[in-house]
């Protein structure tokens, strides 16, 4: 059994997809620290500067001053400013894979195109007779042009 967990695990396409995802994870974090550190600070400036990971809602009824305050207090909370981050987040990473995906078919070569035919059946005798020909030689018909 052991042998035939390391077959599997060394296949190509294993490797291929843990290092996928260990790249891809990595490549998440960079987003996240893109959208909360770099591109909310703006947008929640131009909004009245409004800082998106402070934004939410206290369902116990008790107001609290910040998220960190409801959270040490064990007040449930629904924080809709991170839910907002985490969809910026998920439209960046999807727009950067639509692009990565878009010059990969780029790069592939087109597949060659099936030559055209050299030859085609005849209507009356069903013999295989040049394409260009205007009678059968088998069965010397006369063929109609396509």
């Amino acid at each position: 059994m052991l042998n035939e967990f390391k077959e599997f695990a060394m296949k190509g396409n294993v490797l291929d997809m843990a290092i996928g995802v260990i790249i891809g994870a990595a490549f998440g974090k960079i987003v996240t620290s893109m959208v909360s550190d770099i591109l909310m600070p703006p947008i929640g400036l131009l909004m009245g500067k409004v800082d998106f990971a402070s934004l939410f809602i206290t369902l116990s009824g008790q107001p609290q001053p910040s998220l960190a305050a409801a959270k040490a207090a064990g007040t449930p909370t629904i924080n809709y400013g991170v839910f907002l981050q985490t969809i910026l987040d998920f439209v960046i990473v999807a727009f950067v894979v639509f692009l990565l995906v878009r010059q990969v078919n780029r790069m592939k070569r087109p597949a060659a195109s099936a030559p055209a035919p050299a030859a085609k059946d005849c209507p009356y005798c069903y013999s295989s007779i040049p394409i260009k020909a205007t009678r059968c030689a088998h069965c010397t018909s006369e063929i109609k042009a396509a």
